[in-house]
């Protein structure tokens, strides 16, 4: 009886002290908060300002030398946070240009224009010493050559303004195309030019859409574009490293010649040159012929705008040169405790065309502080459920081709490992904020978003404004925009892109640089804060929730959305599209019994073993839906894109 009344107690003592360590033991949800909370904000902002002024003090486009000392950084930081990390190179072929010349013959009396085609400095500018390691504006993967003919002014380049000219009856057989940047992806409206016959196009920030127009300043006074700005980029339509497509270009691996990469389709066969403002409005002086429509005109101090040919004829002469460079992605990469083979991704890339403040290194440096804040949490006792891999990506700016490279050669791991991958890539051009993603998780970025305060409104949340701005609408990520194509596209991964976005015209110029943001951008960083938190938040939520925040009615009701769209497109053709309609109800029933699922363990208060187990399968079953959606052929005639959706 005696040692009955010592084993009861016994047994009592330890329950008690079990219970009290269960409940004292912080909660993966206090770590969230903590999150949110544990660095003073005065701090966290100065934090980035001080990462963002360090990745931009000088140009460091992808392959040079200043954009390996940035990747030398950011692989420093991570080391110094605690966090393993390492350097994954690539071998890819990138362009750089060898001579560039532009010259606009004009009718008699006026004599021939030969254009500078260099960006100026203005005064102060910090920047100065360095501003000669740019590369001078140039698009990356245009076709060396010449072409020398009338100009045809081509609006934005879009289809439907080469529509507009055929109706005029303009043929551009033997023209070259002037353009203005603003609607669609440059590399179109170099491919639109060349569909058209164009033998070469210029293209051009319009003044009216980056320069302000009428008395606007413009930087360093005001936010605007200079005379001067060019906007740089590639022209390159496809992804990833187009001399090994499909695969990863590691070192000494097999890659198509340069003249084999060309028969592609991604890659233009007409030169470019990418011009200001002030120097597209002289071109435009020059042009005679119809008066183009109001909608194709400029400003309020702009000239009148006519559609040529000519009498303007350009000469344009482009020389490049196309290397197998070195590459490298920085990966960070803190390990899952319960689930270590399950990922949580989260991807910025580094490179830029010049300095790169807002693109990207205004997302390098929330990186940077997603990462400390991470840390700060481990030191707390933390532990994620599952790993957390942090990516810096390189040469996204020619084709996302560090982020591609890694997806490629990683591929069967991802697929079966990859819960989600989270981008950012401009973190701060504006005050509005916007986030894309796959729909299962719209759900989930909404919920985070009211934890998240408003930078520009401390008495409200960032999902308050949110909803004010865009009715807390959620893009979606059917483009190539950001290095999230890869694993959206070819590897099925559900996905999340944000930013805060707004006027930010000095996009791929010499003025995207520490000053304009500081100025312009965010000059508190506040921002820069709230997308660092957004962004961490919805990380934790991804890493440790037992059951993973996924609804996929939202999913099933997107495509019915899509589909009705569609049936009333093609009204009065015999195309049934009952068995689409059919698909989407049994996915969106199937949806709600696995809600059903996750609801009932969630319910459960004890993670036993056989909860766990269940859990797991039910985790599984919600990743691996995505890659459903992917087919093993790909798209017709893109079979990269392996996405039907």
């Amino acid at each position: 009886s005696k040692k009955k009344t010592v084993a009861s107690s016994f047994l009592a003592a330890a329950s008690a002290a079990f219970f009290l360590f269960l409940f004292s033991f912080p909660s993966k949800s206090h770590y969230h908060s903590l999150f949110l909370s544990q660095t003073p904000f005065h701090r966290r902002n100065d934090s980035i300002s001080d990462h963002l002024y360090v990745l931009t003090r000088r140009p460091h486009i992808a392959g040079s030398e200043a954009n390996a000392e940035a990747a030398a950084y950011v692989l420093s930081a991570l080391a110094s946070f605690g966090i393993r990390s390492h350097v994954a190179p690539y071998f890819s072929a990138l362009t750089l240009p060898i001579s560039r010349s532009l010259i606009l013959i004009r009718p008699p009396p006026d004599s021939a224009a030969e254009f500078a085609l260099r960006q100026e400095s203005y005064p102060g500018d910090p920047y100065a010493d360095v501003a000669a390691e740019a590369q001078p504006a140039f698009h990356g993967f245009a076709k060396s050559g010449t072409a020398v003919g009338p100009v045809v002014y081509a609006n934005y380049g879009r289809v439907e303004d080469y529509a507009v000219l055929a109706e005029l009856g303009i043929n551009l057989t033997g023209s070259v195309a002037l353009a203005r940047y603003g609607k669609i992806y440059r590399g179109d409206i170099v491919r639109n030019a060349q569909d058209a016959g164009a033998i070469g196009v210029v293209i051009y920030t319009d003044r009216k859409d980056y320069g302000g127009g009428g008395d606007a300043k413009w930087f360093p006074d005001d936010r605007w574009m200079p005379p001067s700005g060019v906007q740089a980029g590639s022209v390159y339509t496809g992804v990833g490293d187009p001399t090994t497509p499909g695969w990863p270009s590691v070192a000494d691996c097999e890659r198509l010649s340069e003249s084999e990469a060309e028969k592609s389709d991604d890659l233009v066969s007409i030169p470019s040159l990418p011009i200001s403002w002030a120097d597209g409005e002289v071109i435009l002086r020059s042009l005679g012929g119809e008066k183009a429509r109001d909608d194709w005109q400029g400003g309020v101090d702009a000239p009148v705008y006519r559609i040529g040919p000519g009498p303007g004829i350009v000469n344009l002469t482009y020389q490049g040169q196309q290397l197998i460079t070195r590459i490298e992605n920085v990966v960070g990469i803190i390990e899952g405790e319960e689930e270590p083979d399950r990922y949580v991704i989260l991807g910025n890339h580094r490179d830029a065309w010049t300095f790169g403040a807002v693109d990207p290194n205004s997302g390098t440096a929330c990186l940077l502080e997603v990462a400390e804040g991470l840390q700060r949490l481990r030191s707390k006792g933390w532990k994620p459920r599952r790993t957390i891999i942090i990516c810096n990506w390189d040469a996204e700016e020619y084709g996302l081709i560090g982020s591609t490279e890694w997806v490629e050669e990683n591929l069967q791991v991802l697929i079966s490992r990859a819960v989600v991958y989270l981008n950012v890539d401009i973190s701060v051009a504006g005050p509005v904020f916007q986030a894309s993603a796959t729909p299962q998780l719209d759900e989930l970025l909404r919920e985070v978003a009211k934890q998240v305060s408003d930078p520009d409104n401390s008495s409200r949340t960032l999902y308050d404004s949110w909803a004010v701005s865009s009715n807390a609408h959620i893009g979606r990520l059917g483009g190539g925009g950001s290095d999230y194509a890869a694993f959206v596209q070819h590897a099925g991964v559900a996905s999340v892109d944000v930013t805060f976005d707004g006027d930010y015209p000095v996009y791929h110029s010499m003025y995207d640089d520490f000053v304009w943001m500081k100025k312009f951008g965010d000059p508190g960083f506040h921002r820069h804060v709230a997308v660092a938190n957004f962004w961490g938040l919805t990380a934790l939520r991804l890493a440790d929730d037992v059951i993973l925040p996924f609804n996929y009615v939202t999913y099933a009701r997107e495509l019915l959305s899509s589909t009705e769209k569609l049936k009333t497109e093609l009204a009065g053709r015999e195309i049934n599209l009952d068995p689409l309609f059919d698909s989407i109800d049994q996915l969106e029933r199937a949806a709600v019994r696995i809600n059903g699922e996750a609801g009932e363990l969630k319910s459960e208060r004890w993670l036993t073993k056989r909860r766990a187990s269940r859990a797991r399968d039910v985790n599984d079953r919600l990743m691996v839906a995505e890659r459903a959606f992917a087919d093993r052929d790909g798209l017709r005639a893109r079979p990269w894109r392996k996405h039907l959706v």
